[in-house]
């Protein structure tokens, strides 16, 4: 599999550099993010260890192909997710919830403060564009294409071997 380490390199490096953007928009932009925000950071976090196990049990082909397509389908359930609220933000369809900020604990005096002190994020309305693509746009186009390429390349991968 000549494609293998590609599809490996792409499954650590777009998740990880994704997620690093969108900590990097809201810890330093000031961008909170919503409940959907949220969303499509999980399969990221989660496609960042299948693509390290991929790294790990690279002697192995096969095994290291599973899991880099295991983290290509994460990324692409990201990009999904992402299609979906651009098109909750640019009001094509409704959103599936009410958005929420993070959890909250402690408390009930902390409890309140957190409350009164949480800014409140829409889902429905993006806080940032470029070009009128959304960060949510952004993640889906990145994330599908990122996806699509993993798949790619070991589909062609299978073929030579």
């Amino acid at each position: 599999m000549k494609t293998l380490p590609l599809a490996r390199a792409i499954a650590f490096a777009v998740p990880l550099l994704l997620l690093g953007g969108a900590y990097a928009s809201q810890y330093l932009g000031g961008l909170h993010p919503c409940e959907m925000c949220w969303w499509q950071r999980y399969p990221h976090m989660a496609a960042v260890p299948l693509a390290l196990i991929a790294y790990v049990v690279k002697q192995r082909p096969c095994v290291s192909a599973l899991f880099v397509g295991l983290a290509g389908l994460a990324i692409g359930v990201s990009g999904g997710i992402g299609l979906f609220h651009a098109g909750v933000e640019y009001g094509w369809w409704e959103g599936l919830t009410a958005c929420a900020t993070t959890s909250i604990g402690g408390g009930s005096a902390d409890i309140l403060n957190q409350i009164m002190a949480a800014p409140i994020t829409r889902c429905d309305v993006a806080p940032w564009t470029l070009l009128g693509i959304s960060l949510a746009g952004y993640n889906g186009l990145l994330s599908g294409a990122a996806a699509l390429a993993i798949l790619g390349l070991l589909i062609k991968g299978r073929t030579q071997a």
